[in-house]
């Protein structure tokens, strides 16, 4: 475990204190169950982006890496 120096206001210190004292853990216990549920788990990458990608087994397999079919990609552009 890694350990975490912070600096607390004396009210948050006294706060966590008395918790660890009425619960007999140590101070650290207390500010990582705090932290822990401050902060749930986001969901993963692949989660937050999944309806932006394609599942289509009918593209080709070299779609990112063959530059033809990049032929005439932008033509259309205008500014």
């Amino acid at each position: 475990m890694k350990t975490l120096t912070v600096k607390l206001t004396d009210q948050l210190f006294a706060e966590i204190s008395r918790a660890a004292e009425a619960r007999k853990v140590a101070k650290s216990e207390i500010v990582r169950e705090r932290l822990a549920q401050a902060s749930p788990a986001s969901p993963s990458l692949w989660i937050q982006m999944a309806d932006l990608v394609i599942e289509d087994e009918g593209l080709p397999t070299d779609l990112s890496s063959n530059k033809e079919y990049l032929s005439g990609y932008g033509a259309n552009h205008t500014n």
